[in-house]
């Protein structure tokens, strides 16, 4: 992975970042370089901070997840960014492409999970287990084949593992997602999620912000969609 983050936008309160697959969000077990550090690092170079700079972590991509992120450059900007998450004020969009085409061309989702933290491992339950979360989304299915289906998602409820665990529950996993069943036709590919957008409120300006990103759409398997048709927004280089 290249040191320099792709920067979407940045200011005093805010930076909007893609986060390339395979890299964790933040420090974990692996010791592997993480995003949260290589933000603090790009702020820390760039404006020649002394020490270490603040960014604070407002929301999580899965380590196999790639997509725009947004983070706080301040503890105020944090804690406004974190209260629209609350509220359900901050929209999350993700592209899926999963193994076989879902039953139902549109669906909300609705279960309630629970992670084995050994097994690092999320399942569906029934509401009455002890620690079981509810989770929720939206898909449209956008093109599908003999094979694999591209989805559309909107994310409601940020839960560990979400939509791979969702959609596996219903039988189409995720291409390429060994830990839920979807890699019996994707062996050596990446895992096909992509948070494509995101939308909040600027902590402090008050203003929309709607930011976009494809996913890799010359690699397997979103090259077999015309993904770009769904997503109005410039491919960064």
């Amino acid at each position: 992975m290249e040191n320099e983050p792709i920067i979407l936008y940045e200011d005093n309160q805010i930076i909007v970042a893609v986060k390339p697959q395979n890299v964790p969000t933040q420090a974990d077990s692996s010791g592997d370089p993480d995003f949260l550090n290589i933000i603090k690092n790009y702020v820390k170079v760039k404006y020649n901070k002394a020490g270490n700079a603040f960014i604070g972590l407002v929301h999580r991509l899965d380590r196999p997840t790639g997509g725009v992120m947004v983070f706080a450059r301040n503890s105020k900007s944090a804690e406004r960014l974190n209260k629209q998450i609350e509220q359900g004020e901050l929209e999350k969009k993700y592209l899926a492409v999963t193994v076989g085409t879902p039953r139902d061309m549109r669906a909300r989702l609705s279960d309630w999970l629970v992670k084995d933290e050994k097994a690092n491992i999320v399942k569906v339950v029934p509401a009455r287990v002890d620690g079981a979360k509810f989770a929720e989304l939206d898909y449209r299915v956008l093109e599908y084949n003999d094979k694999i289906a591209l989805l559309d998602i909107n994310l409601y409820t940020g839960r560990s593992h979400q939509i791979r665990t969702q959609l596996s529950n219903k039988g189409n996993p995720v291409f390429g997602d060994a830990k839920y069943g979807g890699d019996t036709l994707a062996k050596g590919h990446n895992l096909a999620l992509w948070a494509y957008q995101l939308s909040f409120t600027h902590p402090t300006a008050k203003n929309t912000m709607v930011f976009k990103v494809f996913p890799p759409l010359e690699k397997t398997p979103w090259k077999f969609f015309q993904t770009e048709k769904y997503i109005n927004t410039v491919k960064p280089e």
